[in-house]
């Protein structure tokens, strides 16, 4: 059980998640229901579409701190065109263009120009926020259309249609990322980049293809930020790039690139949003929110880094127990060679 916990970072969060929702639940009666889950669905699916995007470039050993200003130019693309009389299907269509044009544009500063990643999305991100302010003049989008704020209510069976989609994407990308070949190249692109292109796989196609697959699942959480809220504020997505990069190093994503799964997002988004959701239920003023979130998020990564080396000692004090009883309980071979030599000449001795 303790080397299980050790080697599974998503296993470890999921428990410590499963603790905060008892700890929440007792301290504030309600808070423990269906309803609640729905809400904290319902309320990291934005964060989930951008974190999920962020954790393809990580693992190639990038990093992308753009995916908020993506963000937040796809949701004016989509909403310009709405508001324009476009179809519904159309302007999605453009803001998930919109998106991929964004990430590839990473993507080429960073293979092509050889632009240290950090840096050229610190660009991007004052360069996308600058187009979308631009498109519209610093005002905000309102009045968008039912057609688009539909896609947020819930059906039938308390699912809408964004949480169908986003639970599409976690399923696309966790299959493409273990059972595909070329899914693989992420992992060892990430792991080390020489030996990759020795072995003959297209590294530079891989990063782009990462940045852009991370421009199109930002624009996929412009086109739900939308849908939510029904309007788009003129710094809609600013600072989540910072929270989806928390989401990944909670979930077991190396910043060192190569390591990571799909499962882990969404254990570390689910978590962080429902802190947030769980300050709410504790009455606490929201301007104490980032506060609190930041200080959680330090705690369970100290504590988690100290239970795990604890775990480690504990787990090679275990074996190294073992191995020295095996030892001590095994003869010493030598000195039974020289007993068996000495018993043998013992015979001759007395015929002679």
């Amino acid at each position: 059980m303790l080397d299980f916990f050790a080697r599974n970072r998503v296993a470890t969060l999921c428990a410590v998640t499963v603790l905060a929702f008892l700890l929440i639940g007792a301290a504030a009666p309600g808070y423990l229901s269906l309803s609640t889950a729905s809400v904290v669905m319902s309320n990291s699916l934005v964060l989930m579409s951008v974190a999920l995007g962020t954790m393809l470039v990580i693992l190639t050993r990038n990093i992308d701190v753009s995916s908020g200003s993506v963000l937040g130019l796809s949701a004016v693309v989509l909403g310009l065109m709405l508001n324009d009389g476009h179809s519904l299907a159309i302007a999605i269509a453009t803001c998930l263009v919109t998106g991929a044009i964004a990430g590839l544009i990473n993507g080429l500063l960073v293979t092509m120009l050889n632009v240290p990643s950090i840096i050229a999305t610190l660009g991007t991100l004052g360069l996308f926020r600058g187009v979308m302010l631009i498109l519209t003049g610093g005002n905000w989008i309102e009045e968008l259309p039912q057609s688009l704020k539909g896609l947020a209510i819930n059906g039938t069976l308390g699912i809408s249609i964004l949480t169908v989609i986003v639970v599409i994407a976690l399923v696309v990308v966790g299959i493409c990322v273990r059972q595909t070949r070329f899914g693989r190249y992420f992992y060892a692109v990430g792991d080390n980049r020489e030996a990759s292109r020795h072995l003959g796989i297209p590294v530079k196609l891989v990063q782009i293809a990462a940045f852009v697959a991370a421009g199109v699942l930002a624009a996929i959480a412009g086109m739900i930020f939308a849908a939510q809220i029904g309007f788009i504020p003129n710094q809609a997505g600013s600072g989540l790039e910072l929270k989806a990069i928390a989401a990944n190093v909670l979930g077991g994503v190396s910043l060192l690139g190569g390591t990571g799964t799909v499962p882990g997002i969404f254990v570390g988004v689910i978590f962080l949003t429902s802190i947030d959701s769980a300050l709410v239920f504790l009455k606490i003023p929201a301007f104490w929110n980032d506060f609190i979130a930041g200080a959680v998020l330090l705690l369970v990564l100290l504590l988690d880094g100290r239970v795990r080396m604890a775990v480690d000692r504990a787990i090679r004090a275990k074996r190294y127990a073992v191995h020295h009883h095996t030892n001590t309980n095994q003869p010493d071979q030598s000195n039974t060679s020289k007993r068996d030599g000495a018993s043998a000449s013992r015979p001759q001795e007395a015929g002679e």
